[in-house]
């Protein structure tokens, strides 16, 4: 019913970039708060940021000042762009839509890999 296409995972050393891309169907678009959610190996799922259809951004503090959450209407895709990354940021990042009604849906994940 749903699907999120991930795109922009990769391997950067410490201080490098990686945007991230997530596309959706307009109609998931236009409804939907989007964001990410990240797990690392042997961590739980943690949230990341998210971006609300009027545009309200929230991210957890550890990425604060360095992952920046955008949509781009025309693509009908929610970009994650990721500067000055840590090692402690490799996990995958899985893109979300949670839409009005109260259902979540998933993205496939991408694997991002900061390496020391």
């Amino acid at each position: 019913q749903v699907q999120l296409v991930e795109s922009g995972g990769g391997l950067v050393q410490t201080g490098g970039s990686l945007r991230l891309s997530c596309a959706t169907s307009g109609s998931v678009f236009n409804t939907a708060v989007m964001g990410w959610y990240r797990q690392a190996p042997g961590k739980s799922r943690e949230f990341v940021a998210s971006l609300t259809i009027d545009g309200i951004t929230t991210s957890t503090n550890s990425v604060k000042g360095r992952f920046t959450i955008a949509r781009d209407n025309a693509k009908t895709s929610v970009y994650l762009q990721m500067n000055s990354l840590k090692p402690e940021d490799t996990a995958v990042y899985y893109c979300y839509a949670r839409l009005k009604s109260g259902n979540v849906y998933w993205g496939q994940g991408t694997q991002v890999t900061v390496s020391s």
